[in-house]
């Protein structure tokens, strides 16, 4: 059966109270419908769009990086009426799935279920039971236990509010059936809108089966409308990530404390310390131990690496029980062989750092190409940028550049060099010789401090 599938995501979200539409919002790092995207395209419809409404050029530009088809809706009345916007993308289809871009955690496998629990000719209809199912609208079944119809929070009596099986919102509906159908629906009701529930009640009248799946996690089909939901979801989000990573033999020390925010892959024996904030597609191998406070964004991590607390690694590729930090920043570009260090207070860019070399202290080296077991000493930078240009400094095998040295670049300090403390290099330093650049000192008898003036 042809699957066509539609997010609905025209809807302001005044309760959000942002200039922001509410679907763009961000969990996990990314914006609601996006979560809702990645789901809906993990099902391979043949069909597929996005309904926009309000501020739908916020909305646009992910839908043109994702190729999702934009269906509007100049004037929102109603998830129905959204409904008919879309007819020609699923006129040629079987089957409609309708979701919504403000739900961003349901499961593949729990609309797989809902897909196949009936054939092309039957209404199925994802459900959960809750507590308090305030707001949302009631599954209202008969005698027999078959769905006779919807009934939404502001048209209940006090029965009906009592139950406790409500409606997702999600459906599969029989794409002809639904397209021929729409007409009928009405909107005399509290809100005035054409409600996409009452096409159950259609259906029954019109002797097609309803199926319900009922989802047990009720996360799944959660909405987001106010800031306090989506804080509660973010954070059953992160829940789940932690207990899959801890499932798979990583430790963590609080998993309430860890934040993944993109595609994370985590070896075993890894240990990561509270507030750490994983960004974008993020590697780690076997063996890593990761600090208190450290945010790891774009990065591959080799095995046995530690990363003190309070680093920042941005876009980088690191070796082999390579140590960083404390306060070590990575920016995009720094690529650490095997066996380097990066101490406190380093910064790196565009830097290729050879194997077993140590950057330890105070220190900034950018756009650099190092060779192995080279030592940095403390407040070394390399001055790549002139104003208008970005240069290379190359520092080869086995040199020692001593402290409060200025690299100039385009420099090259060739293998086994020594740089004397303080120094500034503004030409090449030869192999196996110490450069260094001469300040006289000298002593100043009877030298007396400035006073402060009264």
């Amino acid at each position: 059966m042809s699957l066509s599938i539609i997010i609905l995501a025209a809807g302001k979200g005044t309760r959000m109270k942002s200039t922001m539409t509410k679907v763009m919002h961000k969990l996990a790092g990314r914006p609601l419908l996006e979560h809702v995207i990645d789901t809906a395209q993990s099902l391979m419809p043949n069909s597929f769009a996005v309904v926009c409404g309000n501020e739908a050029e916020q909305v646009t530009p992910l839908l043109e990086n994702r190729k999702v088809i934009a269906v509007m809706q100049p004037e929102q009345k109603g998830t129905g009426h959204a409904v008919m916007q879309a007819v020609p993308v699923f006129e040629h289809a079987d089957q409609v799935l309708v979701l919504y871009g403000d739900v961003p955690l349901t499961q593949q496998s729990t609309l797989d279920s809902l897909i196949q629990c009936g054939d092309s000719q039957s209404c199925r209809i994802l459900t959960t039971e809750l507590n308090d199912p305030t707001g949302y609208g009631r599954i209202v079944r008969n005698d027999a236990g078959d769905v006779i119809c919807i009934t939404e929070q502001k048209d209940a009596d006090q029965a009906t509010l009592a139950i406790k099986e409500v409606n997702s919102g999600i459906m599969v509906l029989p794409a002809q059936w639904l397209r021929a159908s729409l007409s009928k629906l009405e909107n005399n009701n509290a809100q005035g809108e054409y409600y996409l529930t009452d096409m159950v009640a259609l259906a029954v009248a019109d002797g097609l089966a309803i199926k319900t799946v009922c989802c047990v996690d009720n996360a799944e089909v959660a909405g987001v409308n106010t800031r306090q939901q989506l804080a509660e979801l973010e954070r059953h989000y992160q829940q789940q990530q932690a207990n899959k990573l801890m499932a798979a033999g990583v430790t963590l020390s609080d998993p309430a404390r860890l934040d993944i925010r993109g595609d994370v892959t985590i070896g075993r024996d890894v240990t990561i310390d509270v507030n750490v904030i994983l960004e974008g597609k993020v590697t780690i191998a076997d063996n890593v131990n990761i600090g208190a406070n450290c945010i790891i964004k774009d990065a591959e991590i080799g095995s046995g690496t530690e990363i003190l607390a309070n680093s920042m690694i941005d876009t980088a590729t690191i070796g082999t029980n390579v140590s960083i930090g404390p306060f070590a920043r990575l920016r995009p570009g720094t690529v650490l062989s095997n066996q380097a260090k990066i101490g406190n207070f380093v910064e790196t860019k565009n830097a290729n750092i050879g194997q077993g070399s140590k950057v330890n202290h105070l220190s900034y080296i950018g756009d650099t190409d190092m060779g192995e077991n080279v030592n940095i000493g403390a407040g070394t930078i390399t001055c790549n940028y002139d104003g208008a240009n970005k240069h290379r400094t190359t520092i080869g095998d086995n040199v020692f550049i001593g402290s409060d040295s200025q690299l100039i670049a385009p420099v090259t300090i060739a293998d086994g060099a020594t740089i004397g403390a303080g120094t500034t290099l503004r030409k090449d330093a030869a192999e196996g010789a110490l450069t260094l650049t001469k300040s006289i000192q000298k002593t100043v008898a009877g030298w007396k401090r400035p006073v402060k003036k009264k």
